[in-house]
């Protein structure tokens, strides 16, 4: 997992403060662009970075439409969110996380700003609607804060102060704040949204927030369940649903990926989309939990017990749909199931590589122009059939080297991932109203 930016959360039941604008009629949309990542450095860098993310994972138990850029020119593994913020308006990069809830960016208190590069932080004296909450404020009390809390009765400006810990020591610590917006909607006119609630960070430390995996970006853009995220605040107001595409890496250019809050498809893409109930872990209320119902490889069904893919009462086990997350995890015994069926699959079709450190299985392709790889299906909860193709989960680790690129976790204390890798070229849409998420091969190429 390479965005590694899981909080400790506080989780609440009340309703959000933070927006408190009503539904529109509007069919706009929001789109906003992700810039897609570039292959790590090396393949046991992404694995390293995956699994401290997915151990900040587990430990978490307690109408618009832009581009998704990549972090390719600065060796990030992450998709970033281009998010317009203040007035006039700054442009930062955000990394696009449906893992985690909370909004927030890099800030600088400098006073003479005129010596900081311009996009290196979020400038707050430069903009005129820039508003920490007050210490008391309902919204406040949906972010952790410092211990002991510094808020004073006693001062009338007293501003909210949140601080995130990593489980490595990694903060993120700060004002939270509300500001405006620019974004633009899928009929191209721009629009200022006010009171979009962020946390503000002046103290930002620790491998997770300023490591190799967050070069290029300048903070994180929370696309969870909960109330403070991104999606849950813009969702009343365009839709309450989000979707994207994250298009191929290994494409050069790379082409443009789109996340889009709120709005609809045309038929043709409509007509092709698969869904599936999300469901819900009291414990982990921020993820996107799906149901496996069982695994294929070249459409032979394994022999993986029901009970290996479930989400159990005390909420271990499951699968999440992750955006920060690079490879997939999938429970053991699955696992193993699957890797033995490939090396079957593989045995006559490719010759072994020299293992690279941390993967399973490694196949040399040299003189294979086009190398017949295993095909792994993943029947739904709903009947909905995910089969991604094979550039999904095999990567290339070395010259003409191919590494399977999903690693076993024990679903007796966490739970599986679904990574970005395994999402590429699927639309994907996140439908929060009626709980189901659903995915096609098509509509990815349209702006």
């Amino acid at each position: 997992m390479v965005s590694l930016l899981s909080f400790f959360f506080v989780f609440f039941t009340f309703t959000n403060p933070c927006n408190s604008q009503q539904p529109t009629t509007t069919k706009d949309y929001l789109q906003l662009p992700l810039l897609h990542k570039k292959p790590f450095s090396s393949p046991s860098q992404a694995l390293s970075h995956d699994t401290h993310r997915l151990s900040l994972l587990h430990a978490r138990r307690h109408d618009i439409k832009s581009p998704v850029v990549s972090g390719a020119s600065t060796g990030s593994g992450q998709y970033f969110v281009d998010l317009r913020l203040g007035t006039p308006p700054q442009s930062l990069l955000l990394v696009a996380d449906t893992g985690s809830d909370l909004v927030w960016l890099t800030c600088s208190a400098c006073t003479n700003c005129s010596n900081r590069d311009p996009g290196s932080a979020f400038l707050a004296r430069h903009s005129s609607t820039f508003s920490p909450y007050h210490c008391y404020d309902s919204a406040c009390t949906l972010v952790p804060h410092p211990d002991p809390s510094p808020c004073n009765r006693t001062r009338l400006h007293s501003p909210c102060r949140y601080e995130y810990t990593y489980s490595d020591g990694s903060l993120t610590a700060g004002f939270f704040s509300r500001e405006t917006t620019t974004l633009k909607t899928s009929s191209g006119r721009e629009t200022q949204l006010p009171n979009l609630s962020f946390g503000c960070g002046f103290r930002v430390s620790g491998p997770s927030v300023t490591g190799p995996s967050f070069n290029g970006a300048h903070g994180v853009m929370g696309l969870g369940r909960g109330p403070i995220s991104f999606a849950s605040q813009l969702g009343r107001r365009f839709g309450n649903k989000f979707s994207y595409c994250l298009m191929d890496y290994t494409l050069s250019p790379p082409p443009t990926s789109y996340l889009r809050i709120g709005g609809g498809f045309p038929h043709d893409v409509v007509s092709k989309i698969r869904f599936t109930p999300l469901l819900v872990n009291p414990l982990s209320p921020t993820f996107y939990y799906i149901g496996i119902k069982s695994a294929s490889v070249n459409g032979v069904k394994l022999p993986i017990h029901p009970s290996v893919w479930s989400l159990d009462q005390s909420g271990n086990g499951g699968t999440v749909i992750d955006s920060g997350t690079t490879l997939t995890f999938l429970p053991k015994p699955a696992y193993r199931l699957i890797l033995a069926a490939f090396k079957r699959s593989l045995r006559h079709l490719a010759k072994p590589a020299e293992p690279t450190r941390g993967f399973d299985l490694c196949i040399n392709v040299s003189g294979v122009a086009r190398p017949i790889l295993p095909r792994l299906s993943f029947r739904l909860v709903g009947n909905a059939l995910f089969a991604p193709p094979p550039s999904s989960y095999f990567i290339d680790t070395a010259e003409q080297v191919k590494c399977l690129a999903i690693q076993p976790v024990d679903s007796g204390s966490g739970f599986g991932v679904i990574g970005n890798l395994m999402q590429q070229g699927f639309l994907f849409e996140f439908d929060r109203d009626k709980s189901r998420l659903g995915f096609s091969r098509h509509g990815c190429t349209r702006p």
